[in-house]
């Protein structure tokens, strides 16, 4: 496990970060580490949230871009 960044304020943000690059890694996203030939991508996505070569998206940057998203259609009766 790598020491829990300073930006991150708690052990839940760096495993979901970390997971949630794990999957841009595994849909074949190029990793940002040096030689991540041979290593889960796990690890590389923990070392790449730990070193600071990802970020963590806040979930007030995430509510507002949906608030931005156009409304949905009603459906009529």
């Amino acid at each position: 496990m790598y020491k829990l960044p300073e930006n991150l304020g708690s052990k839940y943000a760096f495993v979901s970060t970390a997971s949630s690059r794990a999957e841009q890694l595994q849909t074949g996203a190029l990793p940002r580490t040096k030689n991540p030939e041979g290593r889960k991508l796990t690890i590389i996505a923990q070392e790449e949230v730990a070193t600071g070569l990802v970020q963590a998206v806040s979930t007030e940057v995430v509510a507002e871009e949906t608030e931005e998203a156009p409304p949905a259609l009603d459906e009529e009766e």
